[in-house]
C-alpha cells in the first residue's frame, strides 16, 4: 500500500468569517487566520481546509462564487492569501482550498453573459430548459434550500437549473469548455502552492436534470478522472470529495488509488442517524448508539485497502457534536473528550472543525429573526406555511441549523470573545466568557490538550493510521474496538451514555495510552465505566474472550 502524507495528518477546518477578525469590521479575515497560525501549530495539525474566500455576493456565505481567482474584499486581497499560504507552509501546514464547481453565483461573469441570450457563447455553461408540458417548471426536482430547482429567466422564456439557491445556477459539466475553465482555475491555485482541494458537493457535477438525475450521474467518474489528469494528478495533493450519497462501494470508486480520482471522501451516513427514516434532517430522531456502531464499523471494515475515508463529527454545515450526541451540560468536557478519542482512534483522516477542540456547543435562538442561515430561514417559512408549529420548527433549527457551527470563535473572555473589536456579523454564544481558547490553554486538563495529545499520538504510532479495526461485542451504550498493526494491539473502550456501564474482557493491560478521567485502572475485568468515560490501552496481542454483564447486543 502506498502511504501518503494526507493519511497521516489531522486536518483543521476554518470557516473564515467566524475565525478571527483583524480589522474590526466584525467579519473574520485572512490576516486574522495568519495571526492564529502559531495556535494551530501548537495544536499539531498538518493541513487547513479553508472554506471559500473567493469573491462572492454572499447569498450562501461564500459558496456562491462570482470570481474564482479573486479574494472577497471583506477577507482581504490576493497578497494576503499568498502570505497565508507561505506562512502556513513554514509551519508544515498545507492549505486545502474549498472547490465549489457544481454551481457559481448568478453574479459570475459566465452567468451574466449566459443570460444575454440563447446564442451567447456562455449560454451552454449552465443548464437550461424550455418550460414543461404544462408551461411550468420542466420537472419536479427541488432545491436543497426549498422550492423548485428551476428558475424562470423571463427574458428568454427558459428555466435555468439550481440545486441550491436561485442565485447559485448549476454549471453544465457536459460542456467541455466548462470543464477546461474549471481545470485552468484549479491549476491557477496549484501554482500558488496550495496543498489540495476539498470538493463541495462533487457528486452532483454529473447531474442530468431533465432525466431526474442529480447525484452520481453517469459521467461523474469520467469527469473526475479527467480532472485528476489535467490538474492535481501530477502533484502530491490532498483531494477530498463531499459525497452525500456515498456507500462504501461508491467510496472506492472515488478513492481507490488505482482509479486516479480523489484521495478520500466525506460520507455522511453516520450523521444522518438522528433524523426520521425517509425524511429530511429537520425531522428529529433520537440517536441509536447501536446503529452508530454498525454504520461506523461498516465504513471501517468495507473500505479495506481499496479506498480512504474522512473522519469527522462537525463541519460548517453541521451542529456542534457535543450538543448533538454528547452532553453539553453536566458532561461537556467528558463527552467532548470521548467523542474526540473515539473518532481519532478510527482508520481514516481526522478533521477538526474550528472550536471543536475547545468544546464549543450549539447556540439556541428564540425567534427566526435571530437566524442568519438561508437554509434555516427558508425551511422555517416553508414549514410555517405548511401548518407546523413555530416552536417545533425552532426546535429543529436549534438542533440542526447551520448557524450553530458558524458562531464566531471565542479566543478569550474579553468583549466579543476577542474575535473582533467591532460588532460580529453573527452573535457569539453567550458562554464565550468561559468557553474560549485562553481558558482552554490555561487548563492542563482541557479538551484542547486531549486533541493535542491525539494528534501527537498519531505522529508517533503508525497503528492509529494503518491499524486494522475490529468491533467488540458489548452492551449497546459501550462502543469498544481493537486497532491492530504488526505486533501492536490497542483496545478502545467508550461509554456513550450518561449512565454507568460495565465492560469486561480478559485482555492484559500493557500500557494506558489516553483517557478522559484521571483514575487508575489495572485490569479489564468488570470495569465500571463512568458516564462518557473513554479509555485506550495497549494490550497483549492475543485473542481475547469477551463478555458483558448486559444482554443488549448490537
Amino acid at each position: 500500500m502506498t502511504k501518503n502524507w494526507w493519511q497521516e495528518v489531522v486536518v483543521y477546518q476554518i470557516y473564515p468569517r467566524s475565525f478571527k477578525d483583524s480589522n474590526g469590521d466584525g467579519i473574520g479575515d485572512i490576516q486574522g487566520i495568519i495571526e492564529k497560525l502559531d495556535y494551530l501549530q501548537k495544536l499539531g495539525i498538518g493541513a487547513i481546509w479553508l472554506s471559500p474566500v473567493y469573491q462572492s455576493p454572499n447569498d450562501d456565505n461564500g459558496y456562491d462564487i462570482s470570481d474564482y481567482q479573486a479574494i472577497m474584499q471583506e477577507f482581504g486581497e490576493m497578497a494576503d492569501m499568498e502570505i497565508f499560504i507561505s506562512e502556513a507552509n513554514k509551519r508544515d501546514i498545507r492549505i486545502v482550498m474549498d472547490l465549489v464547481v457544481n454551481h457559481t453565483s448568478d453574479e459570475h461573469n459566465w452567468f451574466i453573459e449566459a443570460k444575454k441570450g440563447r446564442d451567447n457563447p456562455y449560454r451552454d455553461y449552465y443548464v437550461w430548459s424550455d418550460p414543461g408540458v404544462d408551461g411550468g417548471v420542466p420537472n419536479n426536482l427541488t432545491s436543497t434550500f426549498s422550492g423548485p430547482a428551476w428558475e424562470l429567466d423571463e427574458a428568454s422564456g427558459q428555466y435555468y437549473f439550481h440545486l441550491f439557491s436561485k442565485k447559485q445556477p448549476d454549471l453544465n459539466w457536459e460542456n467541455p469548455q466548462v470543464r477546461q475553465a474549471v481545470y485552468d482555475m484549479m491549476n491557477f491555485w496549484i501554482a500558488k502552492g496550495i496543498g489540495g482541494f476539498r470538493m463541495d458537493v462533487i457528486d452532483l457535477i454529473g447531474k442530468v436534470p431533465l432525466e431526474g438525475i442529480t447525484g452520481n450521474g453517469p459521467k461523474l467518474h469520467q469527469y473526475l478522472q479527467e480532472m485528476n489528469q489535467k490538474t492535481f494528478g501530477a502533484y502530491d495533493l490532498l483531494t477530498v470529495g463531499e459525497t452525500w450519497g456515498a456507500t462504501p462501494e461508491l467510496a472506492k470508486l472515488y478513492s481507490d488509488p488505482k482509479r486516479n480520482e480523489l484521495s478520500m471522501v466525506f460520507q455522511f451516513e453516520h450523521v444522518s442517524l438522528d433524523q426520521q427514516p425517509g425524511k429530511d434532517k429537520w425531522d428529529l430522531y433520537p440517536l441509536d448508539v447501536g446503529e452508530l456502531k454498525k454504520v461506523l464499523t461498516k465504513w471501517q471494515v468495507k473500505l479495506g485497502n481499496d479506498g480512504w475515508n474522512s473522519l469527522f463529527w462537525n463541519n460548517h454545515d453541521l451542529p456542534r457534536i457535543i450538543s448533538r450526541w454528547g452532553n453539553d451540560q453536566e458532561y461537556r468536557e467528558e463527552s467532548g473528550k470521548l467523542l474526540a478519542i473515539l473518532l481519532h482512534m478510527m482508520r481514516g483522516t481526522p478533521y477538526i472543525y474550528q472550536g471543536e477542540e475547545i468544546g464549543m456547543i450549539n447556540t439556541p435562538i428564540n425567534d427566526i429573526a435571530e437566524a442568519e442561515d438561508i437554509e434555516s430561514i427558508n425551511m422555517y417559512h416553508e414549514r410555517l406555511e405548511a401548518g407546523f408549529d413555530s416552536k417545533d420548527i425552532l426546535a429543529s433549527i436549534n438542533a440542526k441549523g447551520r448557524d450553530n457551527a458558524r458562531r464566531p470563535m471565542a479566543w478569550d473572555n474579553s468583549d466579543q470573545g476577542g474575535f473582533t473589536t467591532g460588532t460580529p456579523w453573527l452573535e457569539l454564544n453567550e458562554n464565550y466568557e468561559t468557553i474560549n481558547v485562553a481558558a482552554a490553554l490555561a487548563d492542563p486538563n482541557s479538551l484542547f490538550y486531549t486533541y493535542q495529545q491525539l494528534i501527537q499520538l498519531r505522529k508517533e504510532y503508525p497503528l492509529m493510521v494503518w491499524g486494522e479495526f475490529e468491533l467488540l461485542d458489548t452492551a449497546e451504550q459501550v462502543f469498544s474496538f481493537y486497532r491492530t498493526y504488526q505486533d501492536q494491539r490497542w483496545l478502545i473502550i467508550t461509554n456513550f451514555s450518561n449512565e454507568e456501564q460495565v465492560f469486561s474482557c480478559e485482555d492484559k493491560i500493557e500500557e494506558l495510552i489516553i483517557q478522559n478521567y484521571r483514575c487508575p485502572i489495572n485490569q479489564l475485568s468488570n470495569i465500571k465505566l463512568r458516564p462518557w468515560q473513554a479509555l485506550v490501552f495497549k494490550v497483549k496481542n492475543e485473542v481475547a474472550r469477551l463478555s458483558s454483564n448486559e444482554e443488549k447486543k448490537l
